[in-house]
Parts: structure tokens; C-alpha cells; sequence
């Protein structure tokens, strides 16, 4: 009944941005197979999203990189409707958190917007990043580039502002979806995974540090 539950939740209709996908038969879609093999096996996360033997840590954070990419995606499409000029007119976690928007072209100073403004943008940005060949390379025998984690955490960094937002904002609305567990087991896997690397600074985590979703409270 879950399942069936999050299919409609999470329905094609509902992606804020086109998936990014792993070309089989590439070491990229072996990793991603394996990882998620682990994660429906019922592992526990904290082991789930540890470097296998003999693996490629740049390999690794890439092939999460994107599938948390894809699914918190996912996460905010489900929740976009809800998610308006009008109810969220700044881009925030609670009252004491507010995240402005910069880039290399249009923004380049930390601009106030709102929260879907803002969304859009770190959506176009990732998904920029991602289909950079340059950045994140997928051809056999072509090396990251020198500033590849650097550039994840920030990746990383704006996609945990996803989280803050929607728990902090939109929970509401997540339960009155029965998307509840879904959500949290997203958001442990990646917090795990940020964890185990050190991808994200503590200091970006602290909107949810005293009651972590999904993690008991």
C-alpha cells in the first residue's frame, strides 16, 4: 500500500526537472546499481553509504551527487504547488535562517528571493553541472577535475537548503501526502552520506539539528 502510495505521490508529472540518468554499461551505472542494491536490501544508511573496496571516492560522491539530485528533485515537485510566491516570499528555514541566492552570471551578489525563485535556480544550476563533461566527466579514462569535491559541497551544501525548507516550511503538507517515511529515509541517506564524507559544514546542518527527521525526535 506504501508503494503504491508514493507511486502516485511521486508521479512523472509531478519532476520539477527532467531526471539525470546513468548510461548503462558505464562504471558510473555499476556504482549506482550496487548502491541502490544496498539501499533496498535494508542495510542500515550509515553502512549503506560507505565507500566500497577498491572503489573511487570521486566515483562515489558523483553517483550520489546526482541521485540525490534527482530525488530531492522529486521531493520539491511533489511539493511546489504548496510552495508559492505568496507563502513563502523568502527563501528560508524558520525565522532565524534566510538563504539568498548567488551565481557567476546573473547574481553575483547574494540576492533576496523566494523560496520558488530560489528553487528554480539551484535546480538549473545543478542540473548545469552535472551535464558539464568538464565537471562531471563520463567518459572512461577522463579525470575529475581538481575542484570536483569542492564543487559537490556546494552542491550538497544548497540541496540540504531543499530539506530545511520543506521540513521546516511544508511538513504539513508532506504528511497530508503520505509521503512521510519517504521523505525522512531521503533525507537520512543523505545526511549520512554527508556525514561519512564531510561534504557540508555543521554549521550549514544546524536549521535541523535539533530535531533531525526522521531520525527520532
Amino acid at each position: 500500500a506504501m508503494a503504491l502510495c508514493l507511486k502516485q505521490v511521486f508521479n512523472k508529472d509531478k519532476t520539477f526537472r527532467p531526471r539525470k540518468k546513468f548510461e548503462p554499461g558505464t562504471q558510473r551505472f555499476e556504482l549506482y546499481k550496487k548502491a541502490q542494491a544496498s539501499l533496498k536490501s535494508g542495510l542500515d544508511l550509515k553502512a549503506v553509504v560507505q565507500l566500497p573496496p577498491g572503489e573511487s571516492i570521486n566515483d562515489w560522491i558523483a553517483v550520489h551527487v546526482v541521485d540525490f539530485f534527482n530525488r530531492i528533485n522529486l521531493i520539491y515537485g511533489t511539493m511546489s504547488e504548496y510552495c508559492t510566491e505568496k507563502s513563502c516570499p523568502i527563501m528560508s528555514g524558520g525565522l532565524k535562517y534566510e538563504y539568498r541566492w548567488q551565481d557567476d552570471s546573473k547574481y553575483k551578489k547574494p540576492t533576496k528571493l523566494s523560496a520558488p525563485q530560489y528553487m528554480c535556480m539551484l535546480m538549473d544550476w545543478i542540473e548545469m553541472l552535472i551535464n558539464n563533461e568538464d565537471i562531471f566527466p563520463t567518459r572512461i579514462g577522463v579525470p575529475f577535475p581538481r575542484q570536483f569535491q569542492q564543487v559537490c559541497t556546494k552542491i550538497l551544501t544548497r540541496l540540504f537548503r531543499v530539506f530545511v525548507h520543506v521540513y521546516i516550511h511544508h511538513f504539513d503538507s508532506i504528511i497530508n501526502m503520505g509521503a512521510e517515511a519517504h521523505v525522512n529515509t531521503c533525507y537520512k541517506h543523505f545526511y549520512y552520506f554527508i556525514r561519512e564524507f564531510s561534504l557540508v559544514d555543521h554549521r550549514e546542518l544546524e536549521p535541523l539539528v535539533r530535531t533531525p527527521p526522521g531520525m527520532g525526535r
